[in-house]
């Protein structure tokens, strides 16, 4: 699924549920990660950490740990950049080489109202509650309000790792082109530059709406800048 999202070179692995051994073969730095989190927490972190190691493992990367650092974002081997998703019912794990790729950001989410109103209020700007009613009408089968807080999920996931700096859903408007499912992502704050020349002033994406999932995906090329 997650793949049908992504450039070639790019390797993905997904799972529609936890995998059984997936706990006990996690690194023991893995493990202490969550040795006080509750069984279902550890299973869904156990799960995606798989997909991460066999994504890695298809780009011949050694399969070690994946950790995370002090803001919960995941550290990839020397050489590789990625992304890692999960949600009800849904894992997956987006690696690369990033001599080829400066940065992945992918969410899934389920296709569902947001929780509550207030909740839509703090993800979405005014530029965005402007067209938001004229899909809900046209498209009511995708919940769009969740499909804008996906979008800014996987630009937060590639802004992270190259600036090192908080992105808040404020930060960022999106803008949906249903026909060809695809989505930009307007930068309200300084934009990192990735190559000589390619400042990111913007973001552009694809989505998928399957299965109950809405899932997200943006990858930055090193030499092109952003591409779907």
């Amino acid at each position: 699924m997650i793949e049908e999202l992504l450039e070639p070179g790019t390797a993905a692995v997904e799972s529609f549920g936890d995998e059984p051994g997936a706990v006990a073969e996690l690194h023991p730095e893995e493990a202490r990660l969550v040795a006080t989190a509750e069984e279902g927490r550890r299973r869904e972190f156990a799960t995606v950490r798989r997909c991460a190691r066999t994504a890695l493992a298809t780009l011949g990367a050694d399969p070690g740990p994946v950790l995370r650092d002090p803001k919960g974002a995941p550290v990839w081997p020397a050489g590789f950049t990625g992304a890692m998703t999960h949600c009800q019912g849904y894992r997956a794990a987006v690696v690369a080489t990033s001599a080829e790729v400066a940065a992945l950001g992918i969410d899934a989410e389920p296709n569902l109202p947001l929780s509550n109103p207030g909740v839509a209020a703090l993800v979405t700007v005014d530029e965005e509650r402007a067209w938001l009613p004229g899909l809900r009408a046209r498209r009511p089968e995708i919940h769009w309000e969740r499909l804008v807080f996906s979008a800014k999920e996987s630009v937060y996931k590639v802004w992270y790792p190259l600036t090192g700096r908080w992105l808040d859903f404020q930060d960022a408007v999106i803008t949906v082109d249903p026909a060809w499912s695809t989505f930009r992502a307007r930068l309200l704050v300084p934009a990192p530059v990735v190559a000589a020349g390619v400042r990111l002033d913007s973001l552009t994406g694809s989505y998928l709406v399957r299965d109950g999932l809405i899932v997200t995906a943006i990858t930055v090329g090193r030499r092109r800048g952003t591409r779907t």
